[in-house]
């Protein structure tokens, strides 16, 4: 088990924060377009690459993006809402690390959260802001028996 879904399973509050780091390569990015259906030759393609002012290949938007559901799913949040901010591009090769944080939670489990990616030199690739609900007490139960 996960330190992620330890701390889920004690239970989430406002000002937690869950890291996560994962390396993107060029093979995920080829699995994330035949799932997607995303055959944008910025994905593919040197030319169209360099022709649109980048110095490789870049990694799909969503697929980066995607670091944020590692933490929901461990976490147990049912998302009702995802707003991203692509800031830079990710190329194959780069390591992302993506820090979640809990920006708010109410009595009903409704919360908010923020997470930020960024690449291995510190800059921020993409920003997002996330509405959901959090386990309650019969999930969080259910959570510590899997």
């Amino acid at each position: 088990m996960t330190h992620i879904r330890e701390q889920a399973i004690q239970g989430l509050k406002t000002g937690d924060v869950f890291t996560v780091t994962r390396t993107f390569t060029e093979n995920d990015t080829v699995a994330f377009g035949e799932i997607s259906r995303d055959m944008n030759p910025i994905h593919y393609d040197e030319n169209f690459t360099a022709a649109k002012g980048f110095r490789g290949k870049i990694c799909h938007g969503l697929l980066v993006g995607g670091m944020i559901t590692e933490v929901g799913g461990q976490i147990g949040w049912l998302a009702s809402g995802m707003n991203f901010r692509f800031r830079r591009p990710v190329y194959f090769g780069d390591t992302i690390t993506c820090v979640f944080t809990i920006i708010e939670a109410d009595e009903q489990n409704r919360a908010k959260a923020e997470a930020v990616l960024s690449n291995q030199l510190g800059e921020v690739v993409v920003e997002s802001w996330l509405t959901g609900i959090l386990p309650g007490t019969a999930e969080r139960a259910i959570l510590a028996q899997i």
